[in-house]
């Protein structure tokens, strides 16, 4: 039988990441990430390039100026603008609508604190995706703010609706039983 080794979290990652007095400090990252995704978002939607009668325009655009820094060799690598060549332009209606509704989607979670690990992942890989398309803009300082926010979901959204939304989905403020080394029991605290 293998030993289990628990390695002892720091206390300042902790603090951060897992104690509930770190919320407010989430709470101000998740409200400014998630009012500057609602705010992009919401433009999107109410712009014809990208949902409505145009719908795509706009992506095809965007995706076009990528493959031109592709051609020359700048901001953009081949492997990416054979992905936006192949599919993402192809596909440019589609994608239209789910950079605008999911922009919204991300920005609303964030904002009212639901699933916020998970919104933070996804607006994550928007930030990645209009990296590697060349655009730099307010994505690198988003992607870095949206990585905290999902190393922090136990507590980022505290105040917010995961402090009731996670003990109903089992975790992590459920209060389970669990198991010491010894067999005795060890409620799992926030």
């Amino acid at each position: 039988m293998s030993k289990v080794v628990i390695i002892p979290e720091n206390p300042v990652s902790r603090f951060l990441f897992s104690s509930t007095q770190a919320a407010w400090f989430w709470l101000a990252v998740r409200l400014y990430v998630g009012y500057a995704w609602i705010t992009a978002g919401w433009g999107k939607i109410n712009n014809d390039a990208w949902v409505g009668e145009n719908a795509g325009a706009a992506i095809k655009g965007f995706m076009g100026g990528a493959l031109a820094k592709a051609a020359e060799g700048k901001d953009v690598t081949s492997w990416y603008a054979t992905f936006i060549e192949s599919f993402v332009i192809p596909n440019a209606k589609v994608f239209s609508y789910f950079v605008a509704f999911g922009e919204v989607l991300i920005g609303l979670g964030l904002i009212v604190g639901l699933l916020t690990g998970i919104a933070a992942f996804f607006g994550g890989l928007m930030n990645v995706s209009f990296l590697l398309a060349g655009t730099v803009s307010s994505n690198p300082v988003l992607f870095i703010l949206a990585t905290w926010l999902v190393l922090a979901w136990k507590n980022a959204g505290w105040y917010g609706l995961d402090r009731w939304a996670l003990p109903l989905l089992g975790t992590p403020w459920s209060g389970k039983k669990k198991k010491n080394e010894d067999g005795s029991d060890a409620t799992i605290d926030a």
